[in-house]
């Protein structure tokens, strides 16, 4: 069922929206269930972090998602439809759940717009159960969502995802609609400066030095006698303040000082929120056109031009790093030829963030039809760029040295499309709030040739990274 494309004003054609949504009702009658009905049309532009600040209820889980180079940012509240799951089978039930959405969605839009049309957001953790008990997140969470603001250069559109049956008043829910509209359309453009950190924060790091520079050591052992070539170790810092964590102000500092980094937040709707600003993609697929990147091997930007560039040359010259870059690389083309698909390696490059720099391989593919997102996300999660090589022999070892649960830390959180297009990135560089507290996570891949002392300064400085953008 189709209908006329939406022009700016939505409710200039209110009638047809009207007639539309009586048909549909009318469906729902005949047929004796619900159906979901999603609207999108384009607004005026406004800052979808703003919307997410002021449209979400506590209650309400919610997504956002900003990647600045491409001049994208997208708020997603609330849900219409969710599942929430553990277990080793969660990418497939989670592709289950939204085929079995969509065969329920009617879609009111203008179609050939980015981000119109209902987007499905989801999360996973890094294992596929987690072990502490009371951990915040469960292994899956898939949802559509009730309103979704997305900007893609400079423009903007609202997607209103309704549930209809056939007692609902038309009516009514229109004026509803209008009203949140008018609401969003109220809010001005968020541009708070950047804010310095508050004086009292207490900081307490959960793994001492010493400590995870004896892991170093016993993995460096057991890659000598060959049992795996390379383990990512990960570190957590825990942080009390004085207040409460300010969700906006941190994503707001975050997309300041890492313009070139995917910025994220998820929360729970029960308080708690994962956030950080992550340099890697897993996936993104654009009409059936997948790119994901190889991203291991680091060094840390220099004080100076000269410092900077000397740094990058040992990067790019360092057999160890070269190696632990290569590991990433030809496990992700084995795994998507895996799935019957064709990679190509684009040119080797460098990624520069504001405080480290990464060896970066883009690889291509074309993905047919017949193969969902989630089937990819599934067969590529974790990659040796966050767990190591071999997986299941890295994945035990991690379970083992790390002493914390990692839950969504280094796990695959993105959206997914109706046309199978999506953007999946890899949770790193990221923080669990909790009210007046928040634990900070970060890691660093450990090889042959690794040096304990290099690891731990890497993970330090990762994680100062972070911490500086919380306030």
């Amino acid at each position: 069922m189709t209908v006329s494309p939406c022009r700016n004003n939505l409710f200039v054609e209110r009638k047809d929206l009207y007639q539309f949504l009586l048909l549909v009702q009318e469906k729902c009658l005949q047929n004796n269930d619900k159906q979901i009905v999603s609207i999108s049309q384009e607004i005026d532009l406004v800052d979808p972090l703003l919307v997410l600040d002021r449209l979400t209820q506590a209650n309400e889980i919610n997504f956002y998602f900003e990647d600045r180079a491409k001049g994208e940012a997208i708020a997603a509240i609330d849900s219409v439809a969710k599942l929430q799951i553990d277990g080793a089978d969660r990418f497939a039930q989670a592709e289950y759940f939204i085929k079995s959405c969509l065969k329920n969605i009617i879609n009111f839009s203008n179609a050939n717009q980015p981000f119109s049309g209902p987007h499905f957001f989801s999360y996973f953790s890094f294992f596929d159960k987690n072990i502490q008990v009371d951990y915040p997140f469960p292994s899956a969470t898939i949802f559509l969502p009730r309103w979704q603001v997305a900007v893609k250069n400079q423009r903007c559109i609202l997607v209103t995802n309704i549930i209809l049956n056939e007692n609902t008043n038309i009516q009514r829910l229109l004026e509803n609609v209008q009203n949140k509209i008018e609401f969003i359309q109220s809010l001005e453009y968020y541009s708070p400066n950047i804010d310095s950190f508050p004086k009292n924060l207490y900081k307490k790091s959960v793994t001492n030095a010493t400590q995870f520079k004896r892991s170093v050591v016993s993995v460096l052992e057991k890659i000598r006698s060959s049992h795996l070539s390379k383990i990512v170790l990960a570190d957590i810092l825990d942080v009390k303040s004085s207040n409460h964590f300010d969700l906006i102000k941190s994503l707001n500092n975050l997309r300041q000082i890492h313009p070139n980094c995917y910025i994220f937040s998820t929360s729970n709707g029960k308080g708690q929120n994962f956030i950080g600003a992550s340099p890697e993609r897993l996936i993104s697929i654009n009409n059936q056109q997948l790119i994901t990147d190889a991203l291991a091997g680091s060094a840390p930007r220099g004080k100076t031009p000269t410092e900077d560039a000397a740094n990058a040359n040992r990067l790019l010259n360092s057999e160890k790093e070269k190696h632990e870059h290569s590991l990433v690389l030809n496990f992700i083309t084995q795994r998507l030829s895996e799935l019957g698909l064709s990679p190509q390696i684009l040119a080797p490059r460098l990624r520069q963030l504001s405080n480290i720099q990464h060896l970066w391989t883009p690889i291509s593919a074309i993905v047919p039809a017949n193969i969902h997102p989630l089937k990819i996300v599934g067969q590529l999660h974790p990659t040796p760029a966050v767990a190591g090589a071999a997986q299941d022999v890295a994945c035990a070892e991690i379970r083992r040295y790390e002493s914390f649960e990692r839950g969504l830390y280094a796990a695959p959180l993105g959206w997914i499309d109706s046309q199978g297009n999506c953007e999946f990135i890899v949770g790193i560089r990221s923080a669990l709030i909790n009210g007046d507290r928040a634990r900070l996570y970060a890691g660093a891949g450990i090889v042959a040739g690794s040096d304990p002392d290099k690891e731990f300064a890497e993970v330090q400085l990762k994680l100062q990274a972070l911490l500086k953008a919380l306030v």
